[in-house]
């Protein structure tokens, strides 16, 4: 079924919309069941957090797009800021208390795997989100998507992935394989506002780019591009540094005379 298209009821409501009402009911049912006797209780900024990262998600499935800058908008809410708020929820973390001991362990030694690393890593995020933008924009894949309801839901599917993805490798609270360090981090998110800030100007410029709009479209999508991105961009990095723990250095161990 295609994210943004398929399952049109008759009203034009896309039935994709509904997936995130369900995500949140299923988080919210995870995090009651903490509750228990026994057990420390779910962070309720985590729970808000995931509800506005789903209500974003909806927001941009339902989002009007009859433009260049409806599609910026779209891709913005659900590449950028819908993923953010959802990794700040922490659902790994909620499933992992969820489920039984035996399957957390299991994830957790699936996480160590070498090839879940090198997808973890913020470089492959970077690589996913910015050079799928840059690949979108920059070859007839934009146009295609404008006459394939099927392709335009696949592109949708791929933004809101890697753009989790990428928020979680950058400062994510779920556990995963081991991170580079939080410079190392906050230089791949510095490429990355490069990266945006680079298409939004060739797009207003309207050169490299193949993107069937008027001059103002193209000046009016990049608009939104450049500044909607470098605000979800911000955000990121606020994330990071505020969920950020430095690592002690191991005391030294006294040496008797």
């Amino acid at each position: 079924m295609s994210l943004a298209h398929a399952g049109h009821a008759a009203s034009g409501f896309p039935a994709a919309a509904l997936v995130p009402p369900v995500l949140f009911w299923a988080y919210l049912a995870a995090a009651l069941r903490q509750r228990d006797p026994g057990r420390p209780g779910w962070d309720h900024r985590r729970t808000a957090s995931f509800g506005l990262g789903a209500a974003l998600l909806a927001a941009g499935l339902l989002l009007p797009t009859g433009g260049l800058p409806g599609h910026m908008a779209q891709h913005l809410l659900l590449g950028m800021l819908a993923p953010l708020a959802l990794v700040l929820g922490a659902p790994g973390t909620l499933a992992l208390r969820t489920v039984g001991r035996r399957a957390g362990r299991a994830a957790l030694r699936l996480l160590r795997q070498p090839a879940l690393r090198v997808l973890a890593h913020p470089v492959t995020g970077l690589l996913l989100t910015a050079g799928g933008l840059w690949l979108l924009y920059l070859t007839p894949l934009h146009r295609a998507t404008l006459t394939r309801p099927a392709l335009h839901g696949l592109v949708l599917l791929h933004f809101v992935l890697s753009g989790y993805l990428f928020t979680w490798s950058i400062a994510g609270p779920d556990p995963g394989p081991h991170r580079p360090r939080v410079p190392v981090r906050l230089v791949v998110l510095g490429v990355g506002v490069a990266a945006h800030a680079v298409l939004a100007q060739l797009l207003y410029a309207g050169a490299l780019v193949d993107v069937p709009a008027t001059g103002d479209e193209l000046r009016a999508g990049a608009t939104v591009m450049y500044y909607g991105g470098d605000l979800a961009e911000i955000l990121l990095a606020l994330a990071l540094l505020v969920t950020w723990r430095p690592e002690r250095a191991p005391r030294p161990v006294p040496v008797r005379a």
